[in-house]
């Protein structure tokens, strides 16, 4: 196509230095055809979507990630059902000890705290002046429960900015106790 329009640079330089009389000889020389148009009103359409996708898809990465934690240490929980059960932003993993030994993406995002600073740490890191000691006495005295729960507490971001997050805390067992997993996101 030696007059496709779309293939022609600075062509808009060499129009407008035409007379008119120029211009109306020539202008039957050039294809406009191939050229397409995005309608912009469709944008906010497609964006949604296509961030919906990417949730979706990061979503199921983290549940395998997770399975394949529940295969290694033979959880018996129903871990799909929990994670079609429960809205998060962060996912938290810990051993009977509370020691993190795996966070998700969305806990950085959500905390501004790396992966690897997380890993083998206590998630109390988190909890910052306004954490108030009744919050803190209750969620330690729900956890030794050994049972599924929900709390909100305020927990401090690497910046020092306060957030409240909604937890909920599942105990993950084979014959006993071994880990406990965190679904958390920040509420308003």
């Amino acid at each position: 196509m030696k007059n496709n329009i779309s293939k022609m640079s600075s062509l808009d330089i060499y129009l407008s230095n035409l007379s008119d009389k120029e211009y109306e000889e020539i202008k039957h020389k050039f294809s406009t055809q191939k050229l397409k148009v995005m309608p912009l009103i469709s944008w906010d359409l497609f964006t949604l979507d296509y961030q919906k996708r990417i949730d979706e898809a990061k979503k199921k990465t983290e549940l395998q990630q997770v399975l394949s934690f529940a295969k290694q240490f033979n959880w018996q929980n129903n871990l799909k059902q929990a994670f079609s059960e429960n809205e998060y932003e962060a996912l938290i993993i810990t051993d009977k000890n509370q020691n993190i030994i795996w966070v998700n993406e969305g806990f950085t995002f959500m905390t501004g705290y790396s992966k690897s600073f997380a890993i083998n740490k206590n998630p109390r890191f988190l909890q910052g002046n306004n954490t108030s000691l009744e919050t803190k006495k209750r969620v330690k005295k729900k956890i030794a429960l050994n049972k599924p729960f929900k709390d909100f507490i305020i927990n401090q971001r690497k910046d020092k900015s306060n957030y409240k997050c909604e937890i909920k805390i599942i105990p993950l067992y084979n014959e006993h106790t071994t880990h406990y997993i965190a679904f958390e996101k920040q509420v308003v």
